[in-house]
């Protein structure tokens, strides 16, 4: 038993387990702001343009069951929304985070030039 803790303790205190949760922490965040963006600006805007509809109000009525076809719709356009967010939220990330690289490989790269014109202007004093 005190093995199985030991292991257990050793995969919780790794940092991808750590990344992960805050990973799953943020995004449930954002999953919120973002149907809150949806919900309550969006739709309505929708609702507004395509002549006052409520989609979450579309139903039909087939014998004893009704069938909620607006909160389909409702979900789809959720979807796409979110989905479209993270592409943009990811697509920011990359590109910040490529910057960065560049700024670092930029300065590897000059320090590189540097030592290899001093290399240069060594070897033609030897000559």
């Amino acid at each position: 038993m005190k093995k199985i803790l030991k292991e257990f303790k050793e995969y919780i205190s790794r940092g991808n387990v750590i990344d992960l949760a805050v990973g799953v922490i943020i995004g449930s965040a954002f999953g919120k702001i973002v149907t809150s963006l949806v919900n309550d600006i969006l739709m309505p805007l929708i609702g507004v343009i395509l002549g006052g509809i409520d989609f979450t109000g579309l139903t039909i009525k087939f014998q004893e069951a009704t069938i909620k076809y607006g909160n389909f719709i409702q979900n789809i356009i959720d979807f796409l929304i979110v989905s479209f967010c993270i592409f943009i939220l990811i697509k920011f990330v990359n590109k910040f985070s490529t910057l960065s690289k560049k700024e670092k490989i930029e300065e590897v790269k000059s320090d590189e030039v540097i030592l290899l014109e001093e290399i240069r202007d060594l070897l033609k004093n030897e000559k």
